[in-house]
């Protein structure tokens, strides 16, 4: 939800969608800081919406947010489901059809979406969100949290598409980006919606 003030969004935020890796990665820092994101989010009483994974970060996001008491909703592809890499003792899982389907009802869920790191399946669902808020389709908060400089080199690309007149400056100003938690659930709640259209070489 998000109440509009002038060109500035505020934002009332009840559910935050998490795209991360069904991998842990190499670094045992990925998982704490999942751990101490899914504690701030249960402490602020926000409802977390997932992948529904029981395995990698996904499943540090579903051990979390039962241990927290957050209320935490999976949603899943049917092909996932039949993998065995669901978690089943969450708030609420839906399985749908489609890798599609899932990222629809993950979007309609939520009202901001947090980044953790997390590798092609991740970053998809990252860009589908972000370009759904630069062609104005929905006006919802998106962060990155960049544990121990993870999406350094994912923000260089950003700011060197920014150069290279792929992408405003303000889209790019739209990406919340923080090390710590607390921070990025601050900065997604103070989020201001770009008003400016994406195309740079006409008028529309």
């Amino acid at each position: 939800m998000a109440k509009i003030q002038g060109s500035r969004i505020h934002m009332s935020i009840k559910s935050v969608c998490i795209f991360c890796g069904s991998n842990t990665g190499g670094n045992p820092i990925y998982a704490e800081t999942t751990r101490a994101l899914v504690r701030s989010l249960a402490a602020a009483g926000i409802k977390i919406i997932f992948g529904g994974g029981k395995v990698g970060l996904m499943g540090v996001v579903a051990e979390a947010a039962i241990a927290a008491k957050a209320y935490v909703v999976g949603i899943t592809p049917r092909r996932l489901l039949e993998h065995e890499v669901v978690h089943k003792g969450l708030s609420e899982l839906h399985v749908v059809e489609s890798m599609h389907e899932r990222k629809v009802m993950m979007t309609q869920l939520s009202d901001a979406f947090i980044v953790l790191p997390g590798g092609m399946g991740t970053l998809d669902e990252t860009f589908e969100v972000l370009t759904l808020t630069q062609l104005g389709v929905h006006r919802k908060a998106c962060g990155l949290l960049n544990v121990a400089g993870f999406y350094d080199r994912l923000v260089g690309f950003l700011d060197h598409a920014v150069a290279e007149r792929f992408i405003r400056a303000e889209h790019r100003g739209m990406v919340v980006v923080e090390s710590d938690p607390q921070r990025l659930l601050a900065g997604l709640q103070n989020w201001t919606m770009p008003e400016v259209s994406k195309w740079m070489d006409q008028k529309v």
